[in-house]
């Protein structure tokens, strides 16, 4: 039994929780690998003993583990050294359709998000700023420039702006974690809907010094107006992403006719 199996006591898993027991072993899995309990390159014991220890059929088993191992989070070997093993996906999966933010898509991917502080000001709106965020040229805004990591690696470059009156305390907060659930939890203003575009552009020097790229590596540019409930824009954003390390997917509602 690994020593990764050995620091995680599974919850109980039951269907009548309102997801196939599949899906909970998979969330568990994310989890664990999000807080560092699972790391890449851990054996994991074998389907008869694990399935025993989670207390589910050795079928339900499988039935995660291959969507796990679809994902690159578990790999499977053969030989000597055969078993199942915890990986790590070299692609981030980031979906656009979705408001939540890179944090919890990173922790449902099974990676440890990060975020490196470039710079937190007060500045005056640019025109394009301020128009995204329904606000006249030169009003306060508040600037968060960070470096975005899954497990430790650099993948995307964010610069958002966020109007000073609604958040005029935000730049004393932790700027390292969830900027999303800061908005919802000390102002009440959780992001619901976003305007986004995407654009291939090709890394400057200074962005290849900090995403870890070779000079002129394509990226791409995400540019993303956020609205809270009432259709306020909180946010103005233009992120930047690693083209070889992310995938940005996009679900669309169901097509007739």
């Amino acid at each position: 039994m690994s020593s990764a199996q050995r620091t995680v006591t599974p919850p109980r898993f039951d269907s009548r929780d309102g997801a196939p027991v599949h899906e909970q072993i998979e969330r568990w899995f994310h989890d664990a690998f999000a807080t560092g309990a699972f790391r890449s390159g851990d054996r994991l014991p074998p389907e008869r003993e694990l399935a025993a220890h989670l207390g589910v059929s050795r079928m339900t088993l499988r039935q995660a583990l291959a969507s796990l191992e679809g994902r690159g989070l578990v790999v499977r070997r053969l030989g000597r050294a055969g078993g199942t093993y915890v990986g790590s996906p070299r692609v981030v999966e980031c979906d656009l359709a979705s408001v939540t933010g890179f944090s919890e898509q990173m922790r449902r991917s099974g990676m440890a998000p990060g975020a490196r502080v470039l710079a937190a000001e007060r500045v005056r709106a640019p025109r394009e700023v301020a128009q995204a965020l329904g606000l006249s040229t030169g009003t306060s805004t508040l600037r968060v420039r960070r470096v975005r990591s899954a497990d430790g690696e650099p993948v995307a470059l964010e610069e958002s702006w966020f109007p000073g009156r609604l958040f005029p305390d935000l730049l004393d907060r932790d700027l390292e974690g969830s900027l999303y659930a800061l908005l919802a939890s000390d102002w009440g203003r959780h992001p619901v809907r976003l305007r986004e575009t995407l654009e291939p552009v090709i890394a400057g020097d200074a962005d290849c010094a900090l995403l870890g790229t070779p000079p002129g590596a394509p990226l791409m540019l995400v540019t993303r107006v956020a609205l809270d409930a009432t259709g306020t824009p909180v946010e103005f954003a233009r992120d930047l992403f690693r083209a070889d390390r992310t995938r940005l997917v996009l679900w669309t509602a169901e097509v007739s006719g």
